[in-house]
């Protein structure tokens, strides 16, 4: 049983309206002012608040406002009741984070449509996060043990030899080990950093002054940075004959670590799943609307479903083809150019290749200073 909590100073008004929806099969709890409403919320946690505006004290924008202040109430729905339904009233409500208004007076109908609207739309949010966590506990369970154990087992391995061995190995024998050896722990490395990464990058995102500090960020001398980064990957993948750059040069609003991690990522995705002799193509250019960057490839790509699970963790195909790499590369570029209000795009067909675009926030130049 759904459990709502009225708060409105008008007795009779409040008790009308939780008889109403105690008819409805709902359970009530009331509160006289702002204050008590408030303290009942952060008690009982209830499934949807409803409350009035205008209270003597503690008003229905306090209560709403210190709600969202709080990891335990800030995702509980919030309905208001008003007299005042201009667009003044309301404009700042849905600021603060209201889910919806009742003009009063209103009937019981208009009543349950507004409680039930708001109860489904929760139930369905709940349940989507719900999914995506078992998602993401069945990926975890399926990439982090491969991701972890893999380099590992090489690096193990080889030393195994090195140590038991090495009285009866030559000079070039070591030296193919130990690069072998040092490639599993760049890759072991790599993936941890990444699962670290994303972590944190999952916690800025719920901090908005920590949002604001890194969008004031900004990266010059755009186009040799992704000249050096497009380079060193297809020196890195023996594909330099393959690279192709067309890049102009730009101030954009994101710091270089993440641009740079960015990059990495859908650089290395695109030489990881595109084949020796398949070109892979960076172009950046200055646009209305920002600094376009794309990131082409000519290798196996993804169907649309694909794409639209993008996502911590999960990756395609793991039982069909081996893939190095926790899949944790494009949520990450995803993630990055969110937290930088940068549109981020995937076009791919599968078998014929995936463009990656992202539109990253332009930094005005004038006079050719930097325009802070």
């Amino acid at each position: 049983m759904n459990r709502i909590l009225l708060i409105d100073d008008e007795e009779l008004f409040r008790q009308t309206t939780a008889s109403a929806l105690q008819r409805k099969g709902y359970s009530t709890l009331e509160a006289g002012n702002g204050t008590g409403g408030l303290d009942l919320a952060r008690r009982h946690l209830p499934d949807l608040i409803v409350c009035d505006i205008n209270m003597n004290g503690m008003d229905g924008y306090a209560v709403l406002e210190a709600l969202r202040e709080e990891p335990a109430t800030t995702g509980i729905p919030f309905i208001f009741m008003t007299g005042m339904s201009n667009a003044e009233t309301m404009r700042r409500g849905m600021n603060l984070g209201a889910d919806d208004y009742l003009a009063k007076p209103f009937t019981s109908n208009q009543l349950y449509s507004a409680v039930d609207a708001r109860l489904k739309k929760n139930r369905l949010l709940r349940e989507s996060a719900e999914r995506k966590l078992a998602d993401l506990r069945a990926n975890l369970s399926l990439a982090m043990p491969h991701e972890m154990i893999t380099p590992l087992n090489g690096i193990f391995g080889l030393a195994q030899i090195l140590h038991g061995e090495a009285g009866s190995l030559t000079a070039d024998e070591v030296a193919e080990y130990g690069a072998a050896i040092l490639q599993s722990a760049e890759r072991l490395h790599h993936t941890v950093q990444n699962f670290l990464l994303y972590g944190q990058l999952e916690l800025q995102a719920s901090d908005p002054a920590v949002i604001a500090s890194m969008r004031q960020q900004q990266t010059s001398q755009l186009r040799l940075l992704l000249e050096n980064r497009a380079r060193h990957h297809a020196l890195r993948a023996s594909r330099e004959p393959d690279l192709q750059i067309d890049v102009a040069d730009a101030t954009v609003g994101i710091g270089q670590d993440l641009l740079t991690k960015l990059a990495d990522e859908l650089l290395e995705n695109a030489f990881k799943f595109s084949a020796i002799g398949k070109s892979v193509r960076v172009s950046g250019s200055v646009q209305s609307d920002g600094y376009l960057l794309r990131i082409t490839d000519q290798g196996v790509g993804m169907e649309p479903a694909q794409i639209a699970q993008i996502g911590a963790y999960a990756q395609f195909n793991r039982r069909q083809q081996e893939q190095q790499g926790s899949g944790l590369g494009l949520a990450i570029a995803r993630r990055i150019s969110d937290l930088h209000n940068a549109a981020f795009q995937i076009h791919s067909d599968k078998d014929q290749g995936t463009t990656v675009s992202v539109t990253l926030p332009l930094v005005p130049q004038m006079d050719g200073l930097t325009q802070i």
